[in-house]
């Protein structure tokens, strides 16, 4: 194990090898009581691929949904990857330094999308590789809630001052990301000596989380992940991409901006995602939700879920806008109910 490893084990979090998008949160999922109050989250279920050289930044604006030719180094960015079809294989969360741009996605499939991102490259003055346990960024540290940004700034210089910004110092790199119950939400990469000695440092102050803590906060925050369980299911515009900024429509070709284009220029959208609570702890990506107006069809599927530390779930579901009003059950229409909750953005489409 690395020495961040060996740190976390320490605390009290156990660590599957054979799964490295698992760790059992130091035995304390939280709830959004405790999110909102303020909290540190170790995240280890992301994985971090960096695309170097000359042409890496005209290389991925060809490629993904998102204008990556003019991030500035002070950007954070949510970026899609789409099948010919239209359809996401994965999201990312996009920024840039000197050296190279980043793309943020789980680990269960980075090595896939890495390997098939690669395949593209082609004469492009561009080289992929996989940064996750890089010295610079092997520590990952959500916070977020009311005492967050205090709390971090006691060991970050300079902090970001909008939602979707990112400052970099020798303490390493901070991404803002869009609040959550009303406070703000910070990513911070680093060492992990830097990570280790502010854990140490806050485990009185910052209720501490692991993985679920930092799910739980993005679902509140409206930001949708695509996963293994959900790869090619959503176009952009079903998950709220192109609401987070996401997508640009007024880019060049990317696979399959035609379809993201039609579905935002011809007709209404009919899908989006919301956020649920669900009276199941054990809801997953990939479960399908039921209408009991129309019990023999799905009419959505869950985006992400975690548990809420309340004996269920809280959930991004992506359904039918016309069922909304419906009664909703996960698997089945005699499911464990969904309870909609208000979403922190509108749904309504972006106008150009």
């Amino acid at each position: 194990m690395s020495n961040w490893t060996d740190h976390l084990a320490t605390h009290g979090a156990r660590f599957h090898p054979d799964d490295a998008t698992r760790v059992e949160d130091f035995d304390q999922p939280l709830d959004t009581d405790a999110l909102a109050a303020g909290f540190v989250a170790t995240v280890t279920d992301q994985g971090l691929i960096a695309v170097a050289g000359e042409q890496a930044a005209t290389f991925l604006h060809a490629q993904l949904t998102n204008d990556v030719e003019h991030l500035q180094q002070g950007d954070a960015r949510f970026a899609g990857f789409c099948t010919p079809k239209g359809r996401l294989q994965a999201s990312f969360l996009m920024w840039r330094d000197a050296d190279a741009v980043y793309l943020q996605l789980p680990r269960a499939i980075q090595a896939p999308l890495q390997k098939r991102l690669s395949m593209f490259v082609l004469r492009s003055k561009a080289k992929l590789r996989d940064a996750t346990d890089e010295a610079p960024f092997e520590a990952v540290l959500g916070f977020g809630g009311a005492r967050a940004t205090a709390a971090l700034g006691r060991f970050v210089d300079t902090l970001p001052a909008t939602p979707m910004s990112k400052t970099d110092g020798q303490f390493g790199t901070v991404l803002r990301l869009n609040d959550a119950f009303g406070a703000p939400r910070y990513l911070w990469i680093a060492s992990g000596q830097a990570a280790s000695a502010a854990l140490a440092a806050l485990g009185g102050e910052l209720a501490l989380g692991g993985n679920q803590a930092w799910r739980l906060a993005a679902i509140h925050a409206g930001e949708p992940q695509v996963d293994a369980a959900t790869q090619e299911q959503f176009v952009p515009q079903m998950v709220n991409l192109e609401l987070l900024g996401g997508v640009n429509f007024k880019k060049g070709c990317y696979p399959g901006q035609e379809i993201v284009a039609r579905t935002k220029y011809l007709g209404k959208i009919k899908r989006r995602t919301t956020l649920a609570s669900i009276d199941d702890a054990a809801a997953r990506a990939g479960d399908e939700v039921f209408s009991k107006a129309d019990p023999d069809q799905p009419c959505g599927m869950v985006v992400n879920a975690a548990p809420n530390g309340r004996g269920g779930a809280d959930a991004l579901v992506e359904i039918k806008l016309a069922a909304l009003g419906e009664q909703i059950s996960l698997g089945s229409s005699a499911g464990a109910p969904l309870h909609f909750l208000p979403m922190p953005y509108s749904l309504d489409a972006v106008d150009d």
